[in-house]
């Protein structure tokens, strides 16, 4: 996926990983985390805000609190 503008990945990524987490809500946080970087050419830093950003029990991308 090379080439997308950036932040186009990261909003990609989001949308899939909500996607994932209601077909498959018992699959672990981290490893559809993992599966995102892959399969979007994540950035470390952009999986190191997925990491800190994305609560159990929210959507991806819900700040923690």
């Amino acid at each position: 996926m090379a080439g997308l503008m950036e932040g186009e990945a990261i909003k990609k990524a989001l949308r899939w990983m909500s996607e994932r987490r209601q077909e498959s809500p018992a699959t672990p946080r981290a490893r559809i985390i993992d599966e995102a970087a892959t399969r979007f050419d994540l950035s470390p830093l952009e999986v190191e805000f997925l990491l800190n950003s994305w609560r159990e029990d929210g959507p991806p991308g819900t700040p923690p609190g």
